[in-house]
């Protein structure tokens, strides 16, 4: 246990040299935030398919419970109950295409994760930068509760609960609760709780901020105070739930699975649930009377609940979504809860676009109309309007907008269109499109995955601490 807390000491260190210029420590906001004897009670486990590489190597770290699914070095780091997905990885030989240039990838991509600490972490690579393109790294960082890091390579930063870094190469920040960052390239900012921030620097800049006092009812967390609100009891009311597939070796599910659909070992199934064609639920989903039509998908950390998606709908990683009825080719972005009640439904329209970190918590009924964008904190009709705009509108959109608190400058039409090709995307690599013969994505490549586990010092001074491990084909 001693080398364990040295291990943290380290990790608190390195981080703090990194945030020195913004003045920010991060020791009283970890202290305590995972007690060290939580994690020597986890066994790391790692999965192997046909269609990912096997190149794992990790020394002097606590792996805690993660899967990994692709090449990975971790060095002096602690990884609690993370998903490291490395199912997107660039190859020797591929061509990178980027604005006009064509960049050959000279090695096979890997993560290197050095110095952090990733807390109840989802890690998924899919690289965006140039500049970094055959080493997706995570450097002197710590991510707390339930954050986000999506194609975001991060060096010396902070992320506070159920926050979001999205394709965005991050140095020397601190990021808020709740806030969501999708900018480029950012360096030694500190953002405030509760932000939306999407910006192409050559095209447009959309920012909304949360007002702080309703915010807390959802998410609060200070130095000294383990993070709190709606957002952790909602997990920690469902948490035994995970908690009893890690302790059982063989699940009896309850929905019945397509040939082209898949569901995660490591996902809560219950009853009342329906699995369409070329539906993927990835690992850490939760599914309770969940109707999902083909080409739908629940990735990592999210929840759906007493609700039905038409189909072709993303419910990105951590999103909620609860008593609703959502129409074809709705996306529901990182971290949004969408709740409605048993007598007060929330409806979504067709091609809707729910921003990501959106919250429509209703106690009568709503409904979203179909195209539109839609975005902030949402519990009336009135609200509603102040926080979403046809899509059509915003396409026609050249210089600026302002709404209740959302400013959007630059051309709406490229920012419609980027979030269009990107939803698209992540269907396509999904598996939605699939054909019985082409198309293949995650719902059919994961179909049959191998899981190991591997274990760490049962006590002494390495307790908790993995010997150097080498896992190769």
């Amino acid at each position: 246990m001693k080398e364990l807390e040295k291990l943290l000491g380290r990790i608190i260190q390195r981080i703090n040299i990194n945030l020195r210029e913004l003045e920010h420590d991060v020791s009283p906001f970890i202290k305590n935030l995972v007690p060290l004897n939580q994690m020597v009670k986890f066994h790391a486990f790692y999965g192997i398919t046909p269609n990912h590489p096997l190149d794992f190597v990790f020394k002097h770290s606590n792996l805690a419970g993660s899967y990994f699914l692709g090449k990975i070095r971790v060095r002096n780091s602690m990884l609690y109950k993370s998903d490291i997905r490395g199912d997107e990885l660039k190859n020797r030989g591929d061509v990178f295409h980027y604005q006009k240039f064509e960049i050959p990838i000279t090695r096979d991509e890997g993560i290197d994760i050095e110095d952090s600490f990733l807390i109840k972490t989802l890690v998924h690579n899919f690289s965006h930068d140039p500049e970094t393109l055959e080493k997706f790294f995570i450097r002197d960082t710590i991510s707390s509760h339930y954050a986000n890091i999506h194609g975001a390579p991060i060096d010396g930063s902070f992320l506070g609960p159920f926050s979001t870094v999205d394709l965005t190469t991050m140095r020397d920040c601190v990021i808020g609760a709740f806030s969501y960052i999708q900018a480029g390239e950012v360096d030694h900012l500190k953002i405030d709780p509760g932000t939306v921030w999407v910006r192409n620097p050559d095209a447009f800049n959309f920012h909304y901020r949360y007002p702080v006092d309703r915010l807390k009812d959802y998410i609060f967390f200070d130095e000294g105070v383990p993070p709190q609100g709606l957002f952790i009891d909602f997990v920690e009311d469902r948490k035994e739930d995970f908690g009893q597939l890690f302790n059982v070796f063989n699940i009896e599910r309850s929905a019945s699975v397509p040939e082209s659909s898949s569901l995660n070992r490591f996902s809560v199934i219950k009853p009342k649930t329906h699995i369409s064609e070329n539906v993927m639920v990835a690992q850490r989903a939760y599914l309770e009377n969940a109707w999902l039509g083909k080409g739908a998908n629940a990735q990592e950390q999210c929840y759906i609940i007493n609700s039905r998606l038409e189909g072709f709908d993303i419910t990105a990683h951590g999103a909620k979504i609860i008593e609703a009825n959502l129409d074809k080719n709705v996306f529901v972005g990182f971290n949004s809860f969408l709740r409605g009640r048993p007598d007060s439904q929330l409806t979504v329209g067709q091609d809707t676009i729910i921003m990501p970190h959106t919250i429509i918590d209703i106690k009568e009924p709503l409904a979203v109309p179909p195209g539109h964008l839609v975005w902030g904190l949402i519990s009336t009709p009135g609200e509603l309007e102040t926080n979403s705009i046809a899509l059509k509108e915003l396409s026609q959109i050249d210089d600026g907008l302002m709404k209740g608190n959302m400013s959007f400058e630059g051309s709406g039409a490229v920012f419609v269109n980027t979030f269009r090709e990107r939803i698209h995307h992540i269907l396509e690599a999904n598996g939605a499109f699939f054909d019985g013969k082409k198309n293949r994505g995650h719902a059919q490549k994961n179909q049959n995955i191998s899981f190991n586990t591997i274990q760490p010092y049962p006590d002494g001074e390495l307790q908790g601490l993995y010997p150097a491990i080498v896992i190769q084909p």
